[in-house]
């Protein structure tokens, strides 16, 4: 369930804490901070605390000079911790509100829950936002910008609790989402989860191409395995505690490739055989169809249902600094919104390809404009 914004109780956050200083606790920081908000931080990696503080996230928590309550606590620790660092911060009293950002829900709550932890001020959360790239140095503050955030909150929960987090959530530029730890383990293995595991299972692959093999590498195979950069340690533990869920569609995504393998098996015998008849292998297009038609079903722009069909104009670019920006400079001109753009390198080459995205009714405008401006623009192509 989406939070609207009629008839919700308010709180003020003044003051948070953030517990963990990797990539998701030092992007929220951030965000906190451009937004007002005093943050302190607290991590036991020293060299990670320092380089958080030097990027402006906040600064060092210091429990000796701020004896009264943060208004809110992150604890942004991995799943298998969060229950022991939540009640040891609930023990010293660091805030009055409590929440996390592990990415598995209903384990880290029945363990909570085993430990004594006070569930009235816990909301669990989980922002929906990540890069492949971890550690402080990666952070960024608009990470969550229009991002889901999930808050899984138990029947035991405050609801002034449940509105400070969800405050968190805007703060950071993020949609808030309420769901049970159960649905929203479901969920995460579906969107997230199984994707990491099918993208470092065709990045696997990859280990046994020859150079040439990999010389033809394009922005796809790029996209498919571009999640599988992230910290291999930190995924075994994320499927390690949603372990259920994530073999329940991997089965089922399973079943789906040793279909298509076994049609592809079947047509390179009949090939072979030099007696084949040129009709279609149904498992692999009703497989093709299936992920066109799943694809459809993803949120567009701004979280919308109905995704728009939007026109791509490829337009080449040099591979220097400033280009891109003097190519969205002249689309603002023309006054054409670019929706999405994707940049597909030339190897060996000191240019590039930028797909811009935009509606049908903008693509002549933009044409024209740009190759007006010199762009070398290829719409249609």
């Amino acid at each position: 369930m989406s939070i609207g914004t009629a008839g919700e109780r308010r709180t003020d956050l003044r003051r948070v804490i953030v517990v963990g200083t990797g990539l998701i606790g030092t992007s929220i920081a951030l965000a906190l901070r451009g937004r007002g908000v005093d943050v302190t931080l607290s991590d036991p990696d020293a060299a990670s605390l320092r380089l958080a503080c030097d990027l402006g996230a906040g600064r060092p928590l210091d429990e000796a000079t701020e004896t009264a309550p943060a208004d809110l606590a992150v604890i942004a620790a991995p799943p298998a911790v969060i229950p022991s660092v939540l009640r040891d911060a609930q023990n010293r009293g660091l805030a009055q509100v409590y929440t996390d950002v592990a990415s598995v829900k209903a384990s880290v709550l029945r363990e909570a829950e085993r430990s004594g932890c006070d569930m009235a001020t816990f909301v669990p959360g989980h922002p929906m936002g990540g890069r492949e790239k971890h550690g402080p140095g990666a952070a960024r503050a608009d990470l969550f910008l229009g991002r889901s955030w999930a808050l899984c909150p138990t029947g035991k929960a405050d609801p002034g609790s449940v509105a400070a987090v969800i405050e968190l959530a805007r703060l950071c530029g993020a949609d808030p989402l309420v769901l049970d730890g159960d649905a929203h383990d479901r969920a995460v293995a579906l969107v997230s989860h199984v994707p990491h595991v099918a993208s470092s299972a065709v990045a696997a692959r990859l280990l046994g191409g020859d150079e040439t093999a990999l010389a033809l590498a394009g922005q796809g195979v790029r996209d498919v395995t571009r999640i599988a950069g992230g910290d291999p340690l930190m995924w075994e533990e994320i499927l390690t505690h949603n372990a259920a869920p994530v073999a329940r569609v991997l089965g089922e995504v399973a079943a789906d490739l040793a279909a298509t393998a076994e049609a592809l098996r079947a047509r390179a015998v009949i090939d072979a055989a030099d007696d084949a008849d040129g009709a279609p292998i149904e498992p692999v297009r009703d497989l093709l169809e299936r992920g066109r038609s799943g694809h459809g079903r993803l949120p567009g722009k701004h979280g919308s249902v109905r995704r728009p069909e939007y026109t791509v104009i490829p337009v080449v670019i040099p591979d220097e600094p400033g280009s891109l920006g003097r190519l969205f400079a002249a689309a603002a001109t023309a006054g054409v919104n670019i929706e999405d753009v994707r940049i597909e390198h030339s190897p060996g080459l000191p240019l590039g390809v930028a797909e811009l995205y935009v509606l049908p009714e903008a693509v002549d405008t933009l044409a024209e404009a740009l190759s007006a401006d010199g762009w070398s623009v290829h719409p249609g192509v």
